[in-house]
């Protein structure tokens, strides 16, 4: 790739950045260029046995599901109820006692509380001062989309609602538990800018971001919550429950094998106590099989269906907004791929990889996948034959054309072992396959087989 292209703005890969992990990889990328998100592994835990490959995106749980596991670690929350109709919003409001309680809406999305439902002007996080404003703000939410900032505009549908006692705040902030990659260990990041959009705050003011990293085996240690707490100006009297704030919630990131652990806002009550008012945790799916509660939590009515039919086929597969499917071999060759496209003028689609030992079947798979989306008007095979032979995965694309019959342009690019061989098995099956010579070549021409369909 040549030097203009590299100065390109990557937008497809930033797009897939927003979608992998919204919105601490955001404030990652804008303030440490060097953070990225691994879950940690320590050298003294068990190995994970031989399993078969399933590949998915992090895994993402509800708020009221992330509260369960960080009040049974010890970090304080509030109370509340999950809730799915306006009746048992009524009943929770009630039970729960409290003069004002919040009435939050459970989607896999950030930015609630400034999204608004399609068609009217709610927000996705109100408050309720009695049992009626519950019920109202209950029946407003259910069952309707709500549109956030991570969403998109096509939104979410909200099917739970989650009840929550007030308390009275006196300062709110904003703490993150991730994984810094360069050091090999996570880190706690904290600022005084709570309750707002933390990457605008990363950008703008990143002098107001502090962090630590910790040993994951020792946890964090009690000099340096209090060099947070220095740092966050909190009041000398509330460090002691800060620094039991902090370790536990590093503890907890930890132990549950955590890749992400956001809390915002993190709310300083009049009483001198901090409480998780907010709470998002995602987990690596590498990790599950030592955490079976955790597994089960799982929401797929809340995931894209397309990527969970990619994660049991073995692919990874995250769905873009564009009009140009890609299927590719390596990570960061479809991320090479993607900002090609995007560079001669196109839309990717999809980020896919299909790994290095795609078989007839996975690739078949893939491209159903990929022609599920409606939008998609043309197709990129980008192949890479190291470990995989150019004349399996062209085989296998063959084979998968005359199963499937394409109903969009299909081009293919391949390079490596057995390349010749592989164009040969192309050019003479007889289909309507678009071959390319190199990946600039591939991708001007899917650029414009895409343009050209009405």
């Amino acid at each position: 790739m040549n030097a203009t292209i590299q100065q390109e703005p990557v937008d497809a890969v930033g797009e897939l950045n927003r979608r992998l992990y919204p919105p601490a990889r955001q404030l990652a990328l804008s303030a440490w260029k060097w953070l990225r998100f691994v879950p940690i592994v320590s050298a003294r835990r068990e190995t994970k046995p031989r399993v078969s490959a399933r590949k998915r995106l992090p895994m993402k749980i509800h708020e009221y599901q992330a509260k369960d596991l960080l009040r049974a670690a010890g970090v304080p929350v509030l109370a509340g109820r999950v809730v799915q109709t306006p009746q048992e919003a009524v009943a929770a409001y009630k039970e729960l006692g409290t003069s004002v309680c919040a009435i939050k809406a459970q989607i896999h999305a950030g930015g609630r509380g400034k999204g608004t439902i399609k068609g009217s002007s709610q927000h996705g996080v109100e408050l309720a001062k009695n049992a009626d404003d519950a019920a109202r703000i209950a029946t407003g939410l259910l069952g309707n989309t709500l549109v956030t900032i991570q969403t998109g505009p096509e939104g979410q549908v909200v099917r739970k609602v989650f009840v929550e006692s007030g308390c009275a705040i006196d300062r709110e902030l904003y703490c993150a538990v991730l994984v810094d990659r360069r050091v090999g260990s996570p880190v706690l990041i904290a600022s005084t800018a709570g309750g707002v959009d933390i990457e605008q705050v990363a950008e703008k003011t990143p002098e107001l971001i502090v962090s630590e990293p910790f040993d994951p085996d020792r946890g964090l240690a009690s000099f340096q919550t209090r060099v947070l707490a220095s740092k966050l100006l909190l009041p000398a009297s509330t460090w002691r429950n800060a620094d039991a704030f902090f370790r536990k919630l590093c503890h907890a990131f930890v132990s549950l094998d955590a890749s992400l652990l956001e809390i915002n806002p993190l709310v300083l009550t009049k009483e001198g106590e901090f409480i998780a008012l907010d709470a998002k945790m995602t987990f690596d799916d590498s990790a599950l099989f030592r955490h079976k509660n955790i597994a089960s939590l799982r929401d797929e009515a809340e995931e894209e269906p397309a990527e969970t039919l990619a994660s049991a086929a073995g692919l990874s597969y995250v769905k873009l907004s564009g009009n140009i499917g890609c299927l590719v071999n390596g990570a960061g060759l479809a991320m090479s791929t993607m900002d090609l496209v995007k560079y001669h003028g196109g839309e990717p689609a999809n980020f896919l990889d299909v790994g290095g030992g795609a078989n007839v079947e996975q690739v078949t798979e893939a491209f159903k996948i990929i022609l599920s989306d409606k939008h998609v008007k043309a197709i990129l095979v980008n192949i890479f034959g190291g470990i995989m032979r150019c004349t399996t995965i062209a085989t296998a694309v063959v084979e998968a054309s005359r199963s499937i019959g394409f109903t969009v342009p299909l081009v293919v690019r391949l390079e490596g072992t057995e390349v010749e061989e592989g164009k040969k098995i192309l050019a003479n099956s007889g289909t309507s396959i678009i071959t390319a010579d190199g990946l600039t070549d591939a991708a001007k021409k899917v650029v414009a087989a895409a343009k050209a369909v009405v």
